[in-house]
C-alpha cells in the first residue's frame, strides 16, 4: 500500500511540474549538424547518411548527424557514428512523442540481438562532468556482430541509464525549463578481434566528442 501512495504522490508532482513549471522552454543556440566536419584528424566520412522523412517523423528528432568514419591506419574500421538531437522531448499539442528512443529498446526491433551489454567508464576529451558511465553492447544479426557504445548527453550530462535520464529530464524541465538532448551512438563491425573494435570505435570518439558541446549544448 505505501508503494501505491508513493508512486500515486510522485505521479501528482510529477503532472504538477509539468504543467505548472517551465511552460516556455528555452531552447540554447546550437550549431546546425549540416555543418558538422566530415574530416577529423585521420577519420573521413565520404557523405552524411540521410533518413527518410518518416523516420525522422518516428524519431521525433529535430537535427542528427549520421556518418560513417573510415581510417587507413584503423583496420576495424569503418565506425559508424548517430547523434541524435531532441530540442525538445515534451510531447507537441498533438500528442506526439519527442522523447529519445531508448537503443536497447529499438535495436531487437531492428533484428538485431543483445548479446551483452555493460555499463564502461570512459574518459573523452570534451565529455562533460569528465570521465563517466555509458553503455557497451554486443549485438548479432545472423552472421554479423557489431560492438555499439552509447549515451544520452543532455544539458551539461552524460547519462548511461535509461531511469537516470528520465529523472534528470524531469528535474531540469523545472529547475531550467529544458528538455534538449542527445542521443550519441557509436557503431562498429566486430570481426574476431574485439579489442580492435573498442580501439577503432575510442579512436573516432576520441575526435570527435570534443566538437559536440557546439551542436549539442551544455
Amino acid at each position: 500500500m505505501t508503494k501505491v501512495i508513493a508512486a500515486a504522490l510522485f505521479l501528482a508532482l510529477q503532472y504538477y511540474v509539468y504543467n505548472h513549471f517551465a511552460s516556455v522552454e528555452v531552447h540554447p543556440p546550437r550549431a546546425s549538424f549540416a555543418g558538422f566536419p566530415l574530416e577529423l584528424g585521420g577519420w573521413h566520412c565520404d557523405q552524411r547518411q540521410p533518413m527518410e522523412a518518416r523516420v525522422i517523423a518516428n524519431l521525433g528528432v529535430t537535427d542528427y548527424l549520421m556518418c560513417s568514419y573510415h581510417n587507413a591506419l584503423a583496420p576495424a574500421a569503418p565506425v559508424g557514428v548517430y547523434v541524435g538531437y531532441h530540442a525538445s522531448q515534451v510531447n507537441t499539442a498533438g500528442g506526439k512523442e519527442n522523447r529519445i528512443h531508448p537503443p536497447a529498446h529499438c535495436l531487437p526491433g531492428s533484428g538485431w540481438d543483445i548479446m551483452a551489454s555493460e555499463d564502461r567508464v570512459v574518459d573523452l576529451p570534451g565529455l562533460p562532468g569528465g570521465p563517466a558511465n555509458v553503455k557497451r553492447l554486443v549485438i548479432a544479426k545472423g552472421d554479423q556482430r557489431q560492438l555499439v557504445y552509447y549515451w544520452y548527453q543532455e544539458r551539461g550530462r552524460v547519462i548511461a541509464d535509461d531511469w537516470r535520464k528520465f529523472i534528470d529530464l524531469f528535474w531540469d524541465r523545472a529547475r531550467m525549463n529544458r528538455t534538449d538532448g542527445a542521443l550519441v551512438r557509436f557503431t562498429v563491425p566486430m570481426g574476431r578481434d574485439e579489442a580492435q573494435a573498442d580501439e577503432a570505435l575510442r579512436g573516432l570518439a576520441t575526435a570527435l566528442v570534443p566538437l559536440l558541446p557546439a551542436y549539442v549544448p551544455n
